[in-house]
Order: C-alpha cells, then structure tokens, then sequence
C-alpha cells in the first residue's frame, strides 16, 4: 500500500473515529463499500506548501509546480485556517503568476522623470541599501534629552506584509530594530 503522509494521518483519523464510536458490527461491515482515497496531487508535479499572499487571514495553498513554472494551486485540505477552501482571489492566483504582464523585474524612474525604466536587481538592492543607509546616518537618535541612549531612528518606516510567515516576520522586526526603526507596522494589523 503507497500512503502518502497526509493520506496516513487521515486514513488513522479515521481509524480512530470508528473504534472510538464502538467499531463495526460483522452484518456492516461485510456490507460496506471498499472507499479508496484519490490523492489530487498531479503526480509529475512537485508540490509546495505556502501561504496565500493576499490578505491577512493567511490561508494555507499547495501549489504544484514543473520545470520552474506554477501549473497548479489549491487550498490545504489540512491548513487550519482556510481548511482546503480558497476565496475568489487565492483560487485565481495561478492566473496571477503566469500572467504575461506580471513584473518580473525592477524599476526605477529617476527624480524629475515621468518614464519608468527597468534596472538590474543587484542595482535596486544596492541602491535600497544605500538610501536606507544614508537616511539612517543622517537621522539616528543616538540619546534622549535626558541623555539615556536611545538608538532610535523615526525617519523610517516598515509596513510589513500578510504573505510573510511569522519566522519570516520574527527576522525582519529584529532586523528593523537592529537599525533602530521604531515605526513598524504588519497588514495583518491595519
């Protein structure tokens, strides 16, 4: 028998519920009809669990995905939150990821410009760094007017996103804080 992990946990939940309920009589059980699970996993794909990146409910997905491309995503039959369902945007998020006119790559318009133009990503990444950087030299607060150390910087602001897990969360709040920022906020707050 070829069980995947999540066909093991159901099969022995349901195991569970009905030596729990008493078990079977010999009379039904011989009258019972064999059932057997259909896993709906495309099986040349490679599935990944993830979290919706749409809102703050944070519904679970699996997305099945081939030679670097999405070819499918369905709600998590055993996420708690969404229990396998999906709303209208989350079902349609397929579309989303192989559209052809997603922006894959930087842009960046200049001050003064009125035209975008695409950029390198080790360029926007420097250029970010930098800016971050200079704004923070520029406008540390080292000391309080009582002359506690303070390290607070308020010329800066994050607000985070509902896609980011709370690992992710946990490291950016430590990384924002390790600069200083005091003003941070999350989607899933606001």
């Amino acid at each position: 028998m070829d069980l995947s992990r999540r066909q093991f946990l159901k099969l022995g939940g349901a195991t569970t519920a009905l030596l729990a309920s008493g078990g079977m009589t010999t009379h039904a059980a011989a009258a019972a009809p064999v059932v057997s699970y259909q896993s709906s996993k495309i099986k040349w794909t490679k599935e990944t669990p993830t979290i919706c990146p749409y809102c703050a409910v944070g519904c679970g997905m699996i997305v099945g995905s081939a030679d670097g491309k999405v070819i499918n995503i369905e709600g998590d039959p055993d996420h708690p939150i969404n229990q396998g369902a999906l709303c209208s945007k989350g079902s349609t998020l397929t579309q989303l990821v192989n559209s052809e006119r997603r922006e894959t790559k930087p842009k960046y318009r200049a001050p003064g410009a009125t035209e975008w133009q695409e950029v390198e990503w080790d360029w926007a990444l420097d250029e970010i760094a930098q800016r971050i950087k200079k704004t923070r030299d520029e406008n540390i607060i080292l000391k309080d007017d009582q002359g506690r150390v303070v390290n607070r910087l308020e010329a800066l602001a994050s607000v985070g996103s509902a896609a980011l897990d709370n690992e992710e969360c946990s490291l950016l709040v430590k990384a924002l804080r390790a600069m200083g920022l005091v003003y941070i906020e999350h989607q899933a707050r606001i």
